[in-house]
């Protein structure tokens, strides 16, 4: 699985070495660091800059790219002994979910459910998420009733974001829960209402259609906090 960029890459680096196969550089560095880096343990290859252009396919790599080992996604019920799950409804852009993965991340989300999608691309997840994705557990289910009803009869309470809902200030928020974050054009659909304890959701003081997902999410995972 290939990363790039600066960020997610040093990312890795510094907290996932072991992850690592081969780390590839489009740039030089300081011979102090290139150094430090050759004795890390894992494999260190200079190349051109239009060799680098053509494994990242054009984009954007700032002169870093590494092999990593690929992700493992988890079985969602192996989050039924958390507190605090994510369940993404029919989120495809991956932009996106590593914008909400890093967010989770930093704001003490326990676990991530995909729903709704049959595959998921990893690589531009982890690369968006800069790294925190080998800090974050996942899990792709594509039935998110089967992951709602099992985490209800688990005795976790059900939030779902919706401009609708009730202010998530005003809200008593449970020491188990899961928030369910949908697309921003479908919304929750009538079966995932159907499900929920509580659809929740962020006052605006200025009208607005709605916040994108992965900053209104970041906004309610911070609120649910305990």
């Amino acid at each position: 699985m290939l990363i790039y960029a600066k960020q997610p890459v040093n990312y890795v680096i510094e907290n996932y070495p072991n992850k690592i196969k081969t780390l590839y550089l489009a740039k030089e560095l300081e011979k102090k660091e290139y150094s430090r880096l050759m004795k890390m343990g894992f494999e260190v290859k200079r190349i051109p800059p239009e060799a680098a252009q053509k494994m990242c396919k054009n984009a954007n790599h700032q002169g870093f790219l590494a092999e990593v080992d690929d992700y493992e996604l988890h079985p969602y019920k192996s989050f039924l002994n958390k507190d605090f799950i994510l369940v993404l409804a029919n989120l495809t852009d991956v932009g996106n979910i590593g914008a909400i993965v890093r967010s989770a991340y930093a704001l003490g989300v326990d676990g991530i459910i995909v729903s709704g999608i049959k595959n998921l691309a990893i690589e531009p997840v982890l690369r968006t998420s800069t790294g925190a994705l080998f800090d974050m557990p996942l899990a792709l289910e594509h039935n998110i009733l089967d992951v709602l009803n099992d985490f209800k009869t688990s005795g976790f309470t059900l939030y779902g974001a919706d401009m609708g809902g009730e202010d998530i200030r005003d809200v008593k928020v449970e020491q188990k829960r899961v928030l369910v974050l949908s697309s921003e054009g479908e919304g929750l659909t009538a079966r995932v209402r159907s499900k929920l304890d509580k659809v929740v959701g962020i006052k605006m003081l200025h009208e607005f259609d709605s916040l994108n997902v992965s900053v209104a999410g970041a906004i309610l995972i911070d609120r649910m906090r305990i």
